[in-house]
This record gives C-alpha cells, structure tokens and sequence, in this order.
C-alpha cells in the first residue's frame, strides 16, 4: 500500500472502519470489504511505526559503557 497519508490519517481511518464492522449493521459483503480494508490500514500504520522505530534508533546514540 503506498498511501502518503499521516500516520494519525491511516490510524483515524482504521478506527472509523473498526467502528463500522463494531455496530454490526452493515452487510455481509461490505463488511468483508471493510475488513480487508482494515488488514490494509493496520498493515500500513505497522509498517510506519516500524519505519519510526528503526529511523529512532539510527538517531539515537549508542549507550555509554560502563
């Protein structure tokens, strides 16, 4: 998925799908989309937390010695 979207886009987004499939008044094939649809923005906001995770790292200066 290359979505240029924030993070908080993609999470906001999730939650809004999360709450649809949640009330449970949706049909049988769009709740199926909707839920694909969920693996897609849950994956992305992964991958983006884990991106922010590695570019920390590679910020963050190694610990001192003792």
């Amino acid at each position: 998925m290359s979505d240029e979207r924030s993070f908080e886009e993609l999470h906001r987004e999730l939650e809004e799908v999360v709450a649809k499939l949640e009330r449970g008044d949706v049909a049988v094939d769009d709740a199926i989309a909707l839920f694909r649809r969920g693996e897609e923005l849950y994956r992305a906001c992964v991958e983006r937390l884990q991106a922010a995770e590695l570019r920390i790292e590679e910020l963050t200066p190694p610990a001192p010695g003792p």
